[in-house]
């Protein structure tokens, strides 16, 4: 309870306290034309992210920021729909009429700014392997959650449980491996576990930054694999007052999603409101309901804050919870899953929206105090969170909980960034993460009561020419994590870990023209083992398995490599990558055969072990845009990991994926961003696997969308769509699927139950201005 009044206090503090950081109001002008008509672009987004601020062009093409910083350099972007994105580094302390010409194109404008790093960069200017994904496209390919809506992305894939739980993977890495930041603060909720996700709202994301590869020295242990970086939109305009309401409707498990959303500006004073919620009953493979893989999901989230002068504070808060439904899949002689007095379920049963036992009852409540406060010569980015992350396994009515984890986590960061002199910008930083986690309250404990605590500090410096871009960086890290002794049901003895890790990146960029480019970044990280890997000792009941961990395993060390050129012009966009990732001392589970007997069930036995790893791989993407109305987009992901003790291959690793999409793009009168897209997802076939897994057949799944945008009045229009995946209804198992055969059962090692079958999604999203400025 004192750390929690301790939290609040520094939250109250840093509002009172910005106004004596405050500098002098500074405005900032501007005009937003076509470089080859000359004329006005009216509704042109004019954006500076930094200080989370934002205009649109009049009807003239003009612009006009107020209540700037009168001082410091900041990077200025504007985009508007069939021209290509510009950035440009300003300097607030001569603030001269700024004049913006972008140049028509058919390629769709991209997000460049890359604000996951240390200093915010054009894309091109950064060296790590960045990949940026829309709302457009979050929303309007069929997925049933964050994660699903993002693994189209080269190099990322998830581990499923269904259509409900999906764990990122990045690079052939997963669970404590990468870190998902939202609202400016990593998540922490039980990322160790198999069956465990995200607790993220996936209708919250203004867009979402993955950064492929070590990211260590800017998250500290656990960004060894890579990081998903979920960013919410900017604040609305000053004077402004809009929302927005999203709703879709998936036929496969009747999947009904809906979002409303708030957001206003009076004066720098910025506020924000959102709440969702998911309803669906049990998802059908090509053959069957899967019985009780119905679940609902509800999310409340605020913002309140102040945009002024001397920079920005916003407090955001949200409340997550997701009710999913569990089954222990059972076979009669005929094939039909049954329950567990032998019988078939029912149509009725199978649609049914409530959950049956087993189950899980998860909930994540999030506070967080995002700011930047620009002071001296520089400006100090700061985020304070809290976290409360509670996750209840419940077998049966009336009872208490089988399993029950609950964590507290408290957590800041800081960032100072010095003033640039000549090209060179210097920023350090610290970050501290305590949490507290209770974990032995269930009738089920299969990791003990402990606490963690995370130290760390980098230093970091960038240098730009006209061309060229270099970096670098260290950063030193300490944990420690503390178990205590527990003798129940499950017997843990007290242990005391202590870990420090030094780490580094060197990264550097050159373009050769205003179309052609090259990154390349090589980088250390770490991941100290987590709680699971180092104490566990119990039945894992979503697993299927009895798990012993290891408190004698030392820190996994990554030393990686990565390099990619892009090109884009008016007509193609083009990227092509890859990486080298050595991985000393690399954690996995193992097993030797042997199985122990708890409730007369035996349950196979794996115990968590190191050996080095060398992953490596591709990541390639050609978009083509001809003419006006024809885009086909390609991309192709390739990984290949081995364990360089054993020389045979790691477990888990998806298999190679290549993605066709060809979309025609008719203008039509009164509608704007029409759409009609087809598209093939080929898996190839996962044969390079351990000794443990089973190979997985490849296969392709036909896809399809039409959408369009409906002008409805001057003002105001209305974006519908109907999107349908696997649409041959083909029967499949993912390679990263829970529910393939030899991972669902220990048992019966031919078991599985396929992946989601046809799927139509049918979704309707209307943004809304009460009031402009």
């Amino acid at each position: 309870m004192k750390k929690i009044h301790l939290f609040l206090v520094v939250i109250l503090s840093a509002f009172v306290l910005t106004n004596s950081f405050a500098a002098d109001i500074s405005e900032l002008s501007g005009k937003i034309t076509d470089a080859q008509s000359q004329s006005a672009l009216p509704g042109a987004t004019i954006a500076i992210p930094d200080l989370r601020v934002s205009v649109i062009a009049d009807k003239n093409g003009d612009f006009t920021f107020r209540n700037l910083p009168a001082r410091g350099r900041f990077l200025v972007q504007v985009s508007y729909v069939g021209y290509s994105t510009i950035t440009q580094l300003i300097d607030f302390s001569n603030p001269a009429t700024l004049a913006f010409s972008l140049q028509p194109s058919v390629i769709e404008g991209r997000v460049v700014i890359v604000t996951g790093s240390a200093t915010s960069s054009d894309n091109r200017k950064n060296s790590t392997s960045v990949a940026s994904v829309s709302k457009a496209d979050l929303l309007y390919h069929p997925s049933t959650n964050l994660i699903d809506a993002i693994s189209r992305v080269p190099g990322i894939s998830q581990i499923t449980t269904g259509p409900s739980i999906s764990k990122p993977v990045i690079r052939g890495l997963s669970y404590n491996r990468v870190v998902t930041v939202n609202d400016g603060v990593k998540q922490q909720g039980q990322q160790w576990g198999d069956e465990h996700g995200i607790e993220i709202d996936q209708y919250s994301a203004d867009h979402i930054e993955v950064l492929r590869g070590p990211a260590s020295l800017m998250y500290g242990s656990d960004a060894l694999g890579g990081v998903i970086n979920i960013l919410d939109g900017l604040p609305a305009p000053d004077g402004t007052l809009r929302g927005e309401l999203l709703t879709n409707y998936a036929s496969n498990n009747g999947l009904s999603g809906s979002s409303l959303m708030l957001q206003g500006n009076e004066n720098g004073l910025i506020y924000k409101a959102r709440a969702s919620y998911k309803n669906a009953y049990s998802y059908q493979t090509p053959i069957e309901f899967v019985p009780n893989s119905s679940f609902n999901e509800t999310n409340f989230e605020g913002q309140i804050g102040l945009n002024k002068k001397w920079g920005y504070a916003h407090l955001d808060a949200s409340s997550f919870r997701n009710n999913i439904g569990f089954y222990e899949p059972v076979r009669n002689e005929s094939g039909q899953l049954i329950d567990e007095e032998g019988n078939t379920f029912s149509d009725s049963q199978n649609k049914d929206r409530t959950l049956a036992f087993p189950k899980q009852d998860v909930r994540h409540s999030k506070i967080a105090l995002n700011s930047n406060l620009i002071f001296g010569e520089g400006s100090l980015k700061s985020t304070f969170g809290y976290q409360h992350n509670q996750r209840r396994e419940l077998e049966t009515a009336g009872e208490g909980n089988a399993l029950f984890l609950n964590s507290y986590t408290y957590s800041y960061d800081l960032k100072y960034s010095f003033k640039d002199k000549n090209g060179w910008t210097p920023v350090i930083g610290v970050s501290e993460e305590f949490m507290h986690s209770l974990n032995t309250e269930g009738e089920e404990q299969l990791i003990p009561d402990y606490n963690s605590r995370t130290l760390g500090g980098f230093a970091y410096i960038k240098k730009n020419w006209d061309n060229d871009t270099f970096n670098g960086g260290a950063r030193v890290d300490y944990r420690k994590m503390t178990g205590k002794a527990f003798d129940g049901d499950a017997t843990f003895d007290a242990f005391t870990n202590e870990f420090s890790h030094i780490t580094g990146a060197l990264g550097y960029t050159h373009e050769f023209n205003d179309d052609f480019s090259f990154k390349t970044n090589a980088g250390s990280a770490f991941r100290a083992p987590n709680i699971a890997e180092l104490s566990s000792n119990g039945v894992h009941e979503g697993a299927f398995r009895y798990e012993i961990g290891n408190p004698d395993l030392k820190p996994e060390q990554s030393y990686q490599l990565d390099a990619a050129f892009d090109f884009q012009n008016q007509y193609i966009s083009a990227s092509l990558g890859s990486f080298a990732n050595y991985i000393n001392d690399y954690i996995y589970y193992s097993t030797s055969g042997d199985t122990r007997l708890i409730n007369d069930r035996d349950f196979p036995v794996y115990n968590f072990v190191q050996d080095n790893a060398f992953l490596r791989g591709i990541e390639a993407s050609l978009t083509l845009h001809p003419v006006k109305f024809i885009h086909f987009e390609n991309g192709f992901s390739y990984t290949r990991a081995t364990n360089r003790t054993t020389k045979e291959s790691l477990p888990f690793i998806p298999a190679a994926t290549l993605r066709n999409e060809l979309r025609f793009e008719p203008t039509i009168a009164g509608t704007s961003h029409t759409y009609v897209s087809v598209g093939l997802d080929n898996f190839f076939k996962q044969n390079k696997i351990d000794q443990f897994e089973n190979a997985t057949s490849g296969y392709t799944l036909l896809n399809a969308a039409i959408g369009t945008t409906l002008q409805i009045s001057k003002s105001q229009h209305i974006t519908l769509y109907v999107a349908g995946k696997n649409l041959l209804n083909k029967a499949y198992y993912d390679h990263l699927s829970r529910f393939k055969p030899g991972r669902l059962s220990d048992e019966d090692p031919t078991l599985g139950i396929y992946n989601m079958g046809r799927n139509i999604t049918f979704g309707i999203n209307l943004p809304f201005t009460l009031k402009n400025n």
